[in-house]
């Protein structure tokens, strides 16, 4: 139990515990929208573009 606190006090009290947070939620959050772009590229891959649809990416 000892072990459990003393990791926790070193992820919330020190800089370098609290930045590992910081940098595993920020991985966290990329792996889940990678994932969640995944899914929604496989479901709608046959998606034709049509008048009214805009793109990012598009140079007009």
């Amino acid at each position: 139990m000892d072990s459990i606190i003393a990791f926790f006090e070193w992820l919330f009290g020190t800089r370098p515990g609290v930045i590992t947070l910081m940098v595993g939620g920020v991985l966290l959050c990329a792996l889940i929208a990678w994932l969640l772009e995944r899914r929604t590229r496989a479901r709608y891959y046959n998606h034709e573009k049509q008048e009214g649809d805009w793109d990012l990416f598009d140079e007009e």
